[in-house]
């Protein structure tokens, strides 16, 4: 039975050919083919209702079939199954050197209690989704055949294994962080370098500011050990500096070379880990035995399949300040209007959990749910409601939020992202507008408090989550897999392929439990 191309990985050749539209409604439907995102195209263009339940509007298997769940999950173990050195290089697998039961580490047969259950076999899974839901009209339901029916969809679980592909000795690890700023990539650092030395590895080098640090001359390498970085998680930032943009992957395998490089592991978001992608497919087209492992960095909680990133958790709490701070300034002022921007370029994931969490927000708008602001239903006449009945108010909006109310620009950053407007300004100005048009007083407070998050150090939950993570990256660089990520999906350790995880961005759905919370949270009305 042949298998269409999963929706993800279809949308992220064919995003920018099927327009902003499309990309607006992605997010909805997870299983269609390319023949399908066509006609999804026409029909939105047509003005089709389209409903929030996740269905595949044609199934691109034949649930006539008997046999069509066992033909799925063929399909999808092939997708998820790991890539391994092995596939590439003949090479031999050693006893590890990693037990925490033996010490000293016997160095000529790895480690000596063959008898401890700390490793994990290559064959232990993890469930991908573990709700089935009953009926297609249940609150974010995802579902293959009109039935609902149950299909198994099993990812490798992460952790140290039995049997590894280098000689700690000989091997050399290089580290690079990548992107923007994130609370928890200094944590993340230093559990890789400490991990790798208990596997036994003497040479760790840190490669300065991203992928730059490659091929610039001005750049060295840093030298890690224990002791350097033993205590670089009490401050935030990257010990090692971070960039976007990157020069050719050619001159970074080259560097790779070069240096002598064994294991890279690579700190940051789906564009840096697209990156690492084309990294280690080059490196697999000359046969390198270089093992490249990615960690997930996003604050925006928005890599596809994982319960959250790490940073996430962080930024959330420090939100709250800024919260609680237009709170007080709006139920201080006569009148008081307070606007709060958040990160979220296409995610609105942080302002959703952040006005959950704080109860203080009457409005929270995100990029995946559309909104007037004019209008009997829109949320400048909601804003005046507000101020009639309780006097003040507190508006949460995740940065890439109306961006259709603002001027399109045409720059980019370094890392190929679209330059957005300043919906928070935006939103300001118009409160200012329509309240003075009504003579109604008004005293509107804006705060941006968005590098302020970004690099503050991580929290305790954060903290944990990036200890996790840099020693699975290490696990997973021993065991032989290359090409690989390492994340956390329904609360176990898991391994993906990049492939899968930056086929596009994980989004809010507008038909969740989650979402409905955060409305039952703040009270407001359908601004539609």
């Amino acid at each position: 039975m042949a298998f269409a191309s999963s929706v993800t990985r279809v949308d992220f050749v064919n995003i920018q050919q099927h327009g902003a539209l499309l990309h607006a409604n992605r997010h909805r439907f997870p299983n269609f083919s390319s023949l399908n995102l066509r006609k999804l195209e026409r029909k939105i263009r047509a003005g089709s209702q389209i409903t929030n339940a996740r269905r595949v509007v044609e199934p691109e298997v034949d649930i006539n079939d008997p046999e069509w769940k066992k033909h799925f999950q063929e399909d999808f173990d092939k997708r998820f199954n790991l890539p391994h050195l092995k596939n590439i290089l003949d090479i031999k697998p050693r006893l590890t050197t990693f037990s925490l039961k033996s010490r000293p580490i016997d160095e000529d047969n790895g480690a000596k209690n063959e008898d401890w259950n700390g490793y994990v076999d290559d064959d232990d899974r993890a469930l991908l989704k573990v709700i089935k839901f009953a009926s297609p009209t249940s609150a974010g339901a995802e579902y293959i055949d009109p039935d609902c029916s149950w299909v198994e969809q099993w990812v490798h679980r992460a952790g140290p294994r039995k049997q590894i592909y280098f000689e700690p000795r000989e091997v050399k690890a290089a580290i690079v962080t990548c992107g923007g700023l994130c609370p928890g990539l200094n944590d993340v650092i230093r559990q890789i370098v400490l991990t790798l030395e208990i596997y036994g590895v003497k040479n760790i080098v840190g490669i300065p500011y991203g992928y730059h640090g490659f091929t610039d001359p001005l750049l060295s390498e840093v030298p890690l050990s224990c002791q350097v970085v033993q205590n670089i998680n009490l401050a935030g930032g990257s010990f090692l500096g971070v960039s976007r943009g990157s020069p050719t992957t050619s001159d970074i395998v080259d560097s790779i070379q070069a240096k002598g490089i064994d294991m890279l592991f690579v700190l940051g978001g789906d564009g840096t880990h697209a990156g690492a992608l084309a990294i280690h497919n080059e490196c697999c087209k000359r046969k390198l035995k270089v093992s490249v492992v990615g960690v997930p960095k996003t604050i925006d909680n928005d890599v596809l399949l994982m319960d959250k990133t790490f940073g996430f958790d962080t930024a959330v709490e420090e939100a709250q300040r800024a919260i609680n701070s237009a709170y007080i300034e709006a139920r201080s002022a006569y009148h008081g209007i307070g606007v709060v921007k958040l990160m979220g370029r296409s995610s609105g994931f942080i302002a959703m959990h952040a006005s959950l969490s704080s109860g203080q927000i009457d409005i929270c708008l995100i990029p995946e749910v559309p909104f007037k602001l004019e209008g009997p239903n829109g949320v400048l006449k909601h804003l005046e409601y507000l101020i009639k009945t309780k006097g003040n108010a507190v508006i949460c909006v995740a940065e890439g939020a109306g961006q259709e109310y603002l001027t399109k620009s045409n720059a980019k950053d370094a890392s190929g992202n679209v330059v957005l407007s300043d919906i928070g300004v935006h939103i300001q100005h118009q409160i200012k507008r329509y309240f003075k048009g009504a003579g109604i007083p008004s005293d509107v407070k804006y705060i941006d408090p968005t590098y302020m998050i970004r690099a503050c150090r991580a929290n305790a939950s954060d903290a944990i989550l990036c200890t996790v993570l840099g020693q699975n990256a290490v696990h997973g660089a021993f065991a032989g897999f290359s090409g690989i990520t390492t994340g956390i999906c329904n609360t176990h350790f898991v391994y993906f392929p990049i492939t899968e995880v930056i086929a596009s961005t994980r989004r809010v759905d507008s038909n969740s439990r989650m979402w409905h919370r955060c409305l039952t949270s703040t009270g407001q009305p359908d601004f539609d």
